[in-house]
């Protein structure tokens, strides 16, 4: 076990969870790493600090900066516009219908990120993801699988400092388009913070599930990325957000 705690001088520290997070891996049977990073109290705090900085296939998290490419040239125009289903049916059943942006984000509907990839084009694809210095920013010769089959990777560690630019609109993009992608990320909100995260799951020689996003609070936000190896499929995906929300209840990020 390896855990990892930054702390700005004079702020005041809470406890380390770092000894919580592995014990909800290790009861699990899971090897995975978390990144958290707490502008409430300016202090970060990681479990498994190699692994944290060792990049694998983004999967479906890619669809937050792959909607904010989409929005940028003009392929996708707002969260209304109607991408239509093609008749196939496809073995998620949510995907087996007509999206939107706001849907295919949610329901992580590859089929409409796919005819996305391939509007973009490589050229552009491969130039955005320079310009948002996306991971080691490299794509395969499929346009449509790229993020899926292990070219383009991501830390969780680049993973949190890109959702950190984001979150401050800090990304080579325009305002109205960061805002919207922020939007669409949205899982779950009360009166006093927003939950905006991301899921995915990429499965090939090494199988790696994801959880990614931050809570916002009037106090400042809590970023957080966290990833597992995934021996046995569907199973254990399932677990990603259970495994991420006992994370941020551990630091007092959500109730």
């Amino acid at each position: 076990m390896i855990a990892w705690v930054v702390a700005v001088a004079g702020a005041q520290q809470p406890a380390d969870p770092t000894a919580e997070w592995a014990e909800l891996f290790d009861a699990r049977g899971l090897v995975g790493t978390v990144v958290v990073v707490d502008e409430r109290h300016d202090v970060s705090w990681t479990h498994d600090a190699l692994r944290a900085s060792q990049r694998f296939s983004p999967a479906s998290t890619f669809k937050i900066p792959h909607s904010l490419v989409a929005l940028q040239l003009g392929v996708v125009q707002d969260e209304w516009q109607v991408f239509v289903w093609d008749g196939t049916t496809r073995a998620v059943s949510s995907w087996n219908g007509d999206q939107t942006l706001r849907t295919a984000v949610r329901r992580s509907a590859v089929w409409v990120f796919q005819d996305i990839a391939r509007a973009v084009g490589p050229r552009r694809e491969l130039r955005w993801l320079r310009r948002l210095d996306y991971g080691n920013a490299e794509i395969s010769d499929d346009v449509d699988l790229f993020w899926l089959d292990g070219s383009l990777a991501i830390s969780a560690q680049e993973q949190v400092e890109f959702l950190q630019r984001l979150y401050r609109n800090e990304l080579p993009a325009a305002l109205a388009h960061q805002r919207l992608v922020k939007d669409v990320m949205v899982e779950q909100a009360a009166d006093d913070w927003i939950l905006r995260a991301k899921s995915g799951w990429a499965a090939g020689e090494v199988d790696v599930a994801w959880w990614v996003g931050w809570v916002e609070h009037p106090e400042g936000a809590v970023f957080f990325a966290l990833n597992y190896h995934v021996p046995e499929g569907m199973p254990q995906v399932r677990q990603r957000a259970e495994i991420g929300r006992a994370v941020l209840r551990s630091v007092d990020a959500i109730p």
